[in-house]
């Protein structure tokens, strides 16, 4: 049985996704994945953020780079796959991220 958090964070993760789909370039990096979360009322650190980064990485969901600051802790950056893609347009699911609604 699925606890609350983990029903969060699969929910969190479809969020992400959403949100990554909707760029014209199909990239975020994790801050502005972190304020698109808090929109939905995820008000996580910044591990927790990539903690779900890292879990849609390896579902090939997203793929992952790092860019060096030189003032500053490097800053990931998110590009959505054709995996994320087909998961949020329900053409086939990914396990451990929450299913999108259907369109009426």
């Amino acid at each position: 049985m699925k606890t609350l958090e983990d029903i969060m964070a699969e929910d969190a993760r479809l969020v992400i996704l959403r949100e990554l789909a909707r760029q014209a370039d199909g990239r975020l990096n994790e801050t502005l994945v972190a304020r698109t979360l808090d929109a939905f009322g995820y008000n996580r650190s910044r591990e927790w953020v990539r903690t779900q980064l890292n879990k849609l990485a390896e579902l090939g969901a997203v793929r992952l780079a790092s860019i060096d600051r030189p003032e500053a802790e490097p800053l990931c950056v998110a590009t959505i796959t054709r995996a994320g893609l087909d998961h949020v347009e329900r053409r086939h699911a990914l396990d451990g991220v929450a299913r999108p609604s259907p369109v009426l």
